[in-house]
């Protein structure tokens, strides 16, 4: 699966899952930010704002914006007052004459005056302070790495160091930004981005085209989602995590279909560490790059020591030898490694028995990498234990569980292969991205 198909698919998950306010907003940043943001970009919408004021017409404008704010345009109302025996303003005598006759007559100290004010606060204004504010708050979150040695800022604020501080600049003291009033929560107002998309003046049309392209990356445009994991403003530092949330995907609509139910979906900030959660006669919990320690759920590689048979690490290496070897046809020698992994738990009610599914995630087709995931899946099914009691080995069972424990997920590869059938006496199962559709159900089905 080339990155132009995958980021396709990944497209319509997020429209299908994330955008319908399902799939937890907080994950798919976790998964999308590139490794160099902090915690404080797991929040999508700062991460959202992030990859928005990267753009580079949205740095071109805060460059030209000190000389846009010389005429920035204001409105001059005229307040009419009445007098008593003093003027304040000027007198309205048209006014004053139609009030003293109709009013007060015969009270020459009777006067209309006129006083007239700027303001500022005009529709086009409030549109041009809303992105100003937009741009300063997301720019003062990400100062440090926006001034950092970063690839991802080389052509954007980096090269104009100056701009983060004309734009604090700006905020704190020009005289026209700060006599506009701060925009409503739901403002600017529709009516008022097309009263500024319509202004003579530039600088209004502008700010009211990059709010609208702020507002439809917010809201789930199509093309703006694919910008939004095709840029290396954002995305991560290379396609193995967006290839992990693909995969991530797959397992929700697969669950989806086979419970023929809607997921509970989960966020970080309940303090659990699943995904998402199908409840049922059995009940499923997904968990994604991390080791469900919640659950009591651990994966310590401490091989058996002192045993005549072989240890789980001799038992891991030899078995990894064998399954890379029947699937490509040729001898390896083994090596080591350690995973990320989705793991899928799996507890019957009736009996509390526990169920899972190990799933380590490659996004390659290199024969030593494949051969790697297979070895560190199998370190994953060796060494996983529940409340440090190792879940496999017991009883003259295999270290490995049932022979459906463990999956390895990897890009697709031009040579031929074993089938998913072909694979059914090995503890490990190979998938490639393109089988993920198809067979992943089966997989699934058989620890169900």
């Amino acid at each position: 699966m080339n990155r132009d198909q995958l980021l396709d698919h990944l497209t319509e998950d997020i429209l299908a899952h994330v955008m319908r306010g399902s799939f937890p907003e907080r994950e798919l940043a976790k998964s999308i930010k590139s490794d160099q943001l902090d915690d404080r970009f797991e929040e999508y919408e700062l991460l959202l704002d992030l990859h928005f004021v990267l753009k580079s017409d949205v740095v071109s404008f805060v460059r030209e914006l000190p000389k846009h704010l010389r005429s920035v345009r204001t409105e001059t109302q005229t307040t009419s007052r009445t007098r008593r025996g003093t003027v304040d303003g000027r007198i309205n005598w048209g006014e004053t004459i139609k009030k003293r006759y109709s009013e007060h007559p015969r009270d020459r100290s009777i006067f209309v005056c006129d006083n007239r004010s700027i303001d500022y606060d005009i529709p086009e204004n409030i549109v041009l302070k809303r992105l100003i504010s937009v741009v300063h708050t997301t720019i003062r979150e990400a100062e440090e790495y926006l001034r950092g040695e970063y690839d991802w800022v080389q052509e954007t604020w980096k090269g104009n160091e100056n701009l983060i501080d004309e734009l604090q600049r700006i905020v704190e003291r020009n005289v026209h930004v700060r006599r506009i009033r701060d925009p409503d929560t739901y403002e600017p107002t529709e009516r008022m981005l097309t009263t500024a998309e319509q202004s003579r003046q530039e600088v209004y049309r502008e700010a009211a085209s990059l709010l609208k392209s702020r507002e439809r990356l917010f809201a789930g445009d199509s093309d703006k989602i694919r910008d939004l994991l095709e840029e290396t403003a954002i995305a991560p530092d290379d396609q193995d995590s967006l290839f992990e949330l693909y995969v991530l995907f797959r397992f929700v609509a697969t669950l989806e279909r086979l419970q023929e139910s809607q997921p509970e979906f989960k966020t970080i900030a309940t303090g659990r560490q699943e995904v998402a959660r199908f409840d049922g006669d059995k009940e499923i919990a997904l968990y994604h790059d991390n080791s469900a320690s919640d659950r009591n759920l651990s994966f310590v590689a401490v091989p058996d020591e002192e045993q005549e048979e072989l240890s789980r690490t001799d038992e891991v290496q030899l078995t990894a030898q064998d399954i890379a070897g029947d699937y490509f046809g040729r001898e390896f020698r083994n090596h080591t490694g350690r995973p990320d992994v989705i793991v899928l738990e799996i507890i019957s009610e009736s009996d509390d028995r526990h169920e899972y599914l190990i799933v380590e995630v490659k996004n390659s087709t290199n024969e030593e990498t494949i051969r790697r995931g297979i070895k560190e899946t199998l370190e994953y099914l060796a060494f996983l234990r529940v409340n440090e009691d190792y879940v496999f080995g017991h009883d003259d069972e295999s270290y490995f569980g049932s022979g459906w424990n463990g999956l390895l997920v990897v890009q697709d590869l031009d040579e031929e292969t074993a089938s998913l059938e072909e694979q059914s006496e090995n503890p490990v199962t190979i998938l490639q991205a393109a089988e993920l559709e198809q067979e992943l159900a089966a997989v699934i089905q058989e620890i169900l």
